[in-house]
């Protein structure tokens, strides 16, 4: 239930649905492709942004729908870029090539020892753990450690003893030494196969590092059929009793977001056994060393998860903080938000789609325990100058419209839904018509409404309650320029 309707929340067949009060003049849904670039016109005057579209700093309004079972409730920091105008940018996929690969292997494994990934794979003894920890939960009656329940016809998905003879049985199979094989990182050349020990495949890269503060695994993933690409960076955890038992890091929005989890920043930060001020250090050295001008935009608080099932406060045993960097345009930064994009809008879908630009690190109290840099751009000229933009007025009609019409359909599975939107963010967007071209698009200004909900279900039986004060989801993304709603999740 914590993202339900979430993926169709922006829906924009819902414009025309019967009984839509106060319908503004301007259409919401316009053309949103690249195309569209020949209809932005540029401001006649400069000056402080937030004086040409008269925001307010603060915003707070409550809305209620449908006899209450849907409530908008916003009180809100408006935030805006500290410049005098902005532009909309040409902006394609970067080409990985083996320069963009040395950047960020020099970046955070400079100077270390890279060996083929095939170094990972389990041993003898690897297995044997396994086994013992296998017959360990048998032995006191937990036939579901892994908490995989039951299917629908009410039978087990698990089944133990299966588990501990395919366990022997490439036990059996598996080397007593798995040799470490030095390599470079880079992708395929002639179609690598890992398995032989170059490190490389014809779209990727998969290799562990190690360095003095413990091993890495290290991934590189690309397509010659798509945009996308994607470095991974894990620290290995060598503390977990069993390393079959599900265990990950979470960002605190996760965490401290949700009232039923009882875990507050105290929790984490003691966890973390490092400030925020030496970690910032920390992640704001690999960003530099990536030579792209990032700027930190944001930062959470990070938890690392030991165990399956509900999550319980004693399931952390690790703490840290997240941090989000984004490309500056003239000093504007590019919103980063919860949504990868490239999505599709159906499973049918031929398209080859396009994430977004994404830099998050993770660092804790040995350094950095998890990196991930996806689809860098190229950004190319200013396609409009001072590009004029909506009045925050006009947006915020726009904005309370849609997420009524967008919630139209809630209550047939909620009893009653409170939206709180927290935070309304002034930046920039990518955009994209995957129609005509999966690599290139328009870098535009956007305005991001940040928000959670709290939920009843039908009955009465379960509820959800998140306050959105450390989100990084925006229920809604309008352009600025024009004020049609663009779907994060799509691109466009």
């Amino acid at each position: 239930m914590k993202r339900k309707a979430a993926a169709g929340m922006l829906c924009l067949t819902l414009i025309a649905f019967a009984g839509c009060e106060e319908t503004p003049e301007d259409v919401i849904v316009r053309e949103k492709g690249t195309d569209a670039v020949r209809q932005y016109e540029s401001a006649e005057d400069g000056g402080a942004l937030r004086e040409m579209v008269n925001a307010p700093e603060h915003y707070a309004q409550k809305r209620s729908y449908e006899e209450s079972g849907l409530i908008i409730e916003t009180d809100a920091e408006v935030s805006l870029p500290d410049a005098d105008a902005l532009n909309t940018y040409a902006v394609s996929a970067r080409k990985v090539d083996q320069e963009l690969i040395d950047l960020v292997t020099k970046a955070f494994f400079d100077g270390a020892k890279i060996y083929d990934g095939s170094c990972a794979r389990m041993t003898k003894a690897d297995y044997q753990e396994q086994i013992t920890n296998l017959k360990k939960y048998k032995a006191e009656g937990n036939l579901d450690p892994y908490e995989y329940g039951l299917d629908e016809d009410g039978v087990a998905t698990f089944d133990i003893d299966e588990e501990i003879e395919r366990a022997e049985q490439r036990m059996r199979e598996a080397p007593e030494k798995v040799e470490k094989i030095e390599v470079k990182p880079q992708l395929g050349i002639g179609g690598g196969d890992m398995g032989k020990g170059d490190g490389a495949s014809s779209d990727g890269f998969f290799g562990r590092v190690e360095m003095g503060q413990g091993t890495y695994q290290y991934t590189i993933a690309s397509s010659s059929y798509s945009p996308d690409i994607s470095f991974r960076i894990d620290k290995v955890r060598e503390d977990l009793t069993d390393p079959q038992m599900f265990a990950d890091w979470m960002e605190g929005e996760y965490l401290i977001g949700y009232e039923g989890n009882h875990v507050t920043e105290e929790d984490v930060k003691k966890l973390a056994g490092i400030s925020f001020e030496e970690a910032s250090q920390i992640a704001q050295e690999k960003a530099d060393a990536l030579s792209m001008g990032l700027q930190m935009t944001g930062w959470d608080y990070a938890g690392f998860r030991y165990g399956e099932g509900e999550l319980k406060k004693e399931m952390l045993i690790d703490g840290g903080y997240f941090f989000y960097f984004s490309r500056m345009l003239d000093g504007v930064p590019i919103t980063h938000t919860a949504e990868y994009g490239g999505g599709l809008e159906d499973m049918d879908s031929t398209l080859t789609p396009w994430g977004y630009e994404r830099f998050v690190i993770l660092v804790g109290d040995d350094g950095v325990q998890k990196a991930e840099l996806l689809n860098f751009y190229d950004v190319g000229d200013v396609q409009t100058k001072q590009v004029k933009l909506k009045s925050f007025e006009e947006i915020i009609g726009i904005y309370e419209q849609m997420m009524e019409v967008s919630n139209a359909d809630v209550l047939n599975y909620e009893k009653q839904r409170t939206y709180h939107v927290r935070k309304i963010v002034l930046g920039y967007a990518r955009v994209y018509d995957p129609v005509k071209d999966n690599a290139s698009g328009l870098i535009v200004p956007v305005w991001d409404f940040f928000g959670e909900f709290d939920s009843v279900s039908l009955d009465g039986s379960e509820t959800e309650r998140n306050s959105g004060e450390w989100t990084t989801r925006s229920l809604l993304t309008v352009n600025a320029i024009d004020g049609s709603v663009i779907d994060r999740g799509l691109g466009y």
